[in-house]
């Protein structure tokens, strides 16, 4: 699976993912409408969180993770939940996923979140996902599509920031936008699109939430700002007003965030 994966494993990361996670994966469970007797594999399992969180609907769930300090972390993380029978948790990459070749066909949904974006063939994982469940089965896509994000009031060095950040995954030949094409990349690797729709990943000064939200936000530009100015994406001046407005904005009570996170889902028809 060739990619490279923007953000690292780093501590500081891994809190912004397990908050991340914190944050959304209720939302992202409705749509699943899960009855609870799924067999489930997860692509790009990660820190294991919505991988728990689907287990503990009654999912029989495996999760694949690549990177091995993310997939340490998500069996500490287990334990420390007195969770470690819920989920198998797997080392493997998604195009070449640690599955017997009697386990393919026979999981009802392959799920992948965030995943995506960091690949340069996402189509190819696509279509493993869908060997992955039997007939009448179901892969569910979430990802990003950065150029949905919106603040208001506007805060142009911030959005420039944001830019710059995204246009980072263009320049390593990953894909910033695939979110939009999630529909496309189910009916191109055989599967029958049956449902798309969004998860919001957003809020307002009001809520208790917003703080979080925008904590989020920054801690994804901050990791990748060295990258981005040692690519010349970014310049120090640009870099400075927009830490500078983001402080200003994030302290206004009309400061609103929307981000609507894109899902699909396909079936597997015979």
């Amino acid at each position: 699976m060739t990619s490279i994966y923007v953000h690292g494993s780093e501590p500081d990361e891994q809190r912004r993912l397990s908050l991340l996670n914190d944050l959304l994966n209720d939302e992202c469970l409705r749509p699943m409408a899960l009855r609870g007797t799924e067999r489930v594999v997860d692509f790009g399992s990660g820190l294991g969180q919505f991988a728990r969180a689907m287990a503990r609907r009654g999912c029989r769930v495996v999760g694949i993770e690549r990177e091995e300090r993310q997939r340490r972390r998500a069996i500490e993380l287990a334990a420390a939940s007195g969770e470690s029978a819920l989920v198998d948790f797997r080392a493997g990459d998604g195009e070449r996923p640690p599955l017997a070749p009697e386990e393919f066909g026979s999981f009802d949904l392959a799920h992948a979140r965030f995943l995506l974006e960091h690949l340069r063939d996402p189509g190819a994982v696509v279509a493993t996902m869908l060997r992955s469940v039997r007939f009448g089965g179901h892969v569910v896509l979430f990802d990003d599509d950065h150029d949905a994000l919106r603040l208001w009031p506007h805060p142009p060095a911030v959005l420039t920031w944001w830019h710059a950040y995204w246009r980072y995954y263009e320049k390593l030949g990953n894909d910033p936008l695939v979110g939009r094409k999630l529909v496309a990349l189910l009916h191109n690797a055989g599967a029958t699109p049956v449902r798309s729709g969004v998860v919001n990943f957003g809020g307002c000064a009001g809520e208790a939430t917003f703080q979080h939200l925008v904590d989020n936000f920054v801690g994804v530009m901050e990791t990748a700002t060295p990258d981005l100015l040692a690519n010349a994406l970014l310049d120090e001046p640009t870099l400075h007003a927009g830490r500078t407005q983001l402080a200003a904005w994030r302290r206004r009570p009309d400061a609103a965030l929307w981000y609507p996170l894109p899902y699909a889902i396909g079936r597997r028809d015979a």
